[in-house]
């Protein structure tokens, strides 16, 4: 059977490489899966800087909000050591440097940028975001927006609405679908044990579920026909999709 359900790697290859790292990046490339997801923050002096939290203590042995410290601050950081002493001196990318790599790697996939506003909001971070994307005329990759910010998303569909905005939610369901029926989101992603407890309240080809690292997860988002969802692990779930597709037992 043809599998449509698309796979994106979270943070990158975020099971086996540290979260939002070149080297994650590198892995979710090399193995052939739909798409890849990042976070976007801005720094102290203004520049794109790749990483999930608002502060840099979790992923780094640094301290300190990340709206604090400048990039020379934040790249002199170490964001491989916490993960395993193989991937010391890692450092922590820019919005710049992964675009730089999808290019030369030539990939076509899609790349799910979350604009992390909903506790930081960065004023403007949509619109330096959009004017960097739209100046690179070497982008053959798609692009969605996401974010857990109402406001974020409409910004972005106003500036930008010929890429998909995708709203992230936890618990407040009803704004998701407000702005789902308004269009100016696409698509809606949501936790998977969610999505599990309520999946006929959706339209299956506009959801995409996290985090979704097991293979029962896995092979539910498979047989129901999401459109797609976001692991730590994408070539296990690659792997799977294949096996799925092949009639193979799971």
């Amino acid at each position: 059977m043809k599998i449509n359900t698309e796979i994106f790697a979270h943070r990158g290859s975020s099971g086996d490489f540290p979260e939002n790292t070149m080297p994650a990046f590198r892995d979710a490339i090399d193995s052939g899966c739909d798409g890849i997801e990042t976070d976007v923050q801005l720094s102290k002096d203004g520049r794109f800087i790749i990483m999930h939290d608002e502060k840099v203590n979790r992923t780094t042995n640094g301290k300190g909000y990340i709206q604090n410290l400048t990039l020379e601050q934040i790249k002199g950081l170490d964001a491989g050591i916490k993960k395993s002493t193989q991937f010391r001196d890692v450092t922590v990318p820019t919005l710049e440097e992964l675009v730089d790599l999808l290019v030369a790697s030539d990939f076509q996939g899609k790349l799910n940028l979350e604009l992390k506003t909903n506790k930081i909001p960065y004023p403007g971070i949509e619109k330096q975001v959009f004017d960097y994307l739209n100046s690179r005329t070497d982008i053959k990759f798609e692009i969605i927006y996401s974010s857990f910010s109402d406001r974020s998303v409409q910004l972005l569909h106003k500036l930008d609405a010929h890429r998909v905005a995708a709203k992230l939610f936890k618990k407040n369901f009803s704004s998701a679908i407000a702005l789902h029926k308004e269009r100016v989101i696409e698509d809606i992603h949501l936790e998977i044990g969610w999505l599990k407890k309520h999946i006929g309240e959706f339209q299956v080809n506009h959801v995409r579920p996290w985090l979704v690292n097991t293979p029962a997860d896995m092979e539910f988002c498979f047989k129901s026909g999401v459109a797609g969802f976001f692991t730590d692990y994408p070539r296990r779930a690659m792997k799977l999709k294949r096996e799925m597709e092949n009639g193979a037992d799971a």
